[in-house]
């Protein structure tokens, strides 16, 4: 046993060794919101050694039924600094970065990715999120990616597949679609649903609110759908690093 008892349950699963590379871990979370927010929780409940979370965005009242930074008194406030509060608060130990910006590819010199050992998709900007993918690669890191999780209400639909074989999911086809015309060729994981619950309503408010620019109209989402989303990719790398382990492998 590691004698830490903040962790004692997981290691019960795990075995200290497991554990010990969980601390020694360090990951870049890109995207706070109903999704990212649960995974890097998630993560810093779980061990990790070092996190680093990356959201250009304040907490808006519209956030609290599925962002887990979004109280009453975070309105306002920048998500990243609000959340890597929230997880110093649950781990004093773990290092903790927080970036209050976008990622492009002219930005990606102002992040740790050549520092991190996995990266965490939780973009739902497509041009930010194709930028990620392709750097992801160029630095060799691993890559766990969440698609869309907007107009859905049952998380027992959500499903980790290859990009390539992703279907039924919007945003999974733009990246598919992107992906190929930036002639990207590589493989890795993304969490989805393929489930798209639109209601007659939903269609009126889209048209009411047809002017908004591109990405940013308000889209119906679920706690348990985003929430759950966030806790597989968490549980990606946690497998992924016992699988590691267990075939003799370090995290990277």
């Amino acid at each position: 046993m590691t004698n830490d008892p903040l962790f004692q349950r997981l290691e019960l699963l795990t075995g200290s060794e497991i554990m010990t590379a969980l601390g020694k871990t360090r990951v870049i979370v890109f995207g706070l919101g109903g999704v990212g927010s649960w995974c890097a929780e998630a993560l810093v409940r779980s061990g990790v050694g070092s996190i680093s979370i990356v959201d250009f965005d304040t907490v808006c009242i519209s956030n609290t039924n599925r962002q887990i930074q979004a109280l009453s008194s975070t309105i306002g406030r920048l998500k990243a600094d609000v959340l890597g509060e929230r997880l110093k608060d649950i781990n004093h130990k773990c290092k903790i970065r927080t970036f209050t910006d976008t990622f492009y590819k002219s930005t990606a010199g102002h992040f740790d990715i050549n520092e991190v050992d996995y990266v965490i998709d939780a973009i739902d900007m497509i041009t930010s999120k194709l930028d990620l993918i392709e750097t992801a690669f160029l630095y060799k890191k691993t890559l766990f990616s969440s698609m869309g999780m907007a107009f859905k209400l049952d998380p027992t639909k959500i499903k980790v597949v290859d990009i390539w074989k992703s279907s039924g999911c919007p945003l999974a086809r733009l990246v598919r679609q992107g992906l190929r015309k930036r002639s990207f060729q590589g493989h890795f994981q993304v969490v989805y649903s393929p489930e798209r619950l639109i209601r007659k309503e939903d269609e009126e408010g889209s048209r009411a609110i047809g002017e908004a620019p591109a990405g940013k109209r308000p889209m119906g989402s679920a706690v348990p759908v985003t929430a759950t989303a966030g806790m597989i990719l968490a549980s990606l790398v946690i497998n992924d690093i016992s699988r590691r382990f267990m075939t003799g492998g370090a995290a990277n």
